[in-house]
């Protein structure tokens, strides 16, 4: 909602002083069709160059992050510390039942009770790979946690190319306004024997092209690389709480200790309240009792 309203206060502000300043949309209407043909085009065509087409649709599908905001809320941390909790307890106490939970976890009924995470490719796997290795007696926490390290750090690389593609466009886009400007002169250039309020309105309208392409970069564009890159590194948090809980759990250290290492690790505005926590790890108890 807040990526809708920004847009809105973009153009607004943006064509209501143009007209509070008296100027007027005609030239500007007139133009804009072709100059967006121009400068839009050349922009999508450049990027269908530079990217592979697994790369177009990720950022296709990632544009949507502008308006929907980070995939994963406080309670889906919340539900994270609970599942954590439970494997570790599990572990502990009957290393062959949690075998089947990290095995099977799409028919785990561990899992099932939190249906989004159990979703989450990454997230399952990065449980389910980190918990097999330590029932392997690969549980040299050190080890362990330099190859979650690079391993989440290759993740959030790869997610970042929407971003990185993004900002690339946004960084063109005023320079191909200079390119549609210059076919305009160009244009202009060829009724030169026109009077002066002609040639005046093709002059503007060719300047339409240099508005455009500056407009697009650091109105929208570019804004929209940053916001993907934002709520990309935000998501990245609810990986970094796995590798956080079960590199402790390596250490030996109680089970609530671990869960109180991840949530303390947890930034303040998704962390999850120590009370609500204390309260959904009872209902997990009693669950499991």
């Amino acid at each position: 909602m807040i990526g809708i309203i920004g847009i809105v206060v973009i153009f607004v502000m943006v064509f209501g002083g143009y007209l509070a300043a008296g100027g007027k949309m005609t030239i500007i209407l007139k133009s804009l069709p072709f100059e967006l043909m121009m400068i839009g085009g050349a922009a999508t065509g450049a990027f269908l160059i530079s990217n592979d087409m697994g790369a177009i649709k990720h950022t296709a599908k990632d544009i949507a992050k502008v308006f929907k905001g980070p995939k994963w809320k406080p309670e889906d941390y919340r539900d994270l510390l609970c599942l954590l909790f439970s494997l570790i307890r599990i572990a502990r106490q009957n290393p062959v039942e949690v075998e089947q939970h990290i095995e099977d976890p799409q028919n785990s009924s561990l899992f099932g009770k939190y249906p989004k995470i159990q979703a989450d490719k990454e997230a399952v796997n990065l449980i389910c790979d980190t918990m097999r290795s330590a029932a392997m007696n690969y549980d040299d926490p050190h080890q362990v946690e330099e190859v979650l390290e690079k391993r989440i750090e290759a993740n959030l690389h790869h997610a970042m190319h929407s971003s990185h593609a993004l900002q690339t466009v946004a960084d063109g886009l005023p320079a191909l306004g200079i390119v549609a400007a210059v076919l305009g002169v160009i244009k202009t250039m060829g009724s030169i024997d026109q009077p002066p309020e002609i040639l005046g309105k093709l002059i503007g309208g060719a300047l339409v092209g240099t508005f455009l392409g500056v407009f697009l970069a650091y109105g929208l564009v570019g804004p929209f690389a940053s916001k993907v890159s934002a709520v990309v590194e935000e998501d990245g948090h609810f990986y970094q709480l796995i590798r956080e809980v079960l590199v402790a759990n390596l250490h030996n250290h109680a089970a609530a200790i671990c869960i109180e290492v991840g949530r303390q690790n947890t930034p303040s505005h998704i962390r999850p309240d120590y009370s609500d926590l204390e309260e959904a790890l009872k209902s997990v108890k009693q669950d499991a009792a």
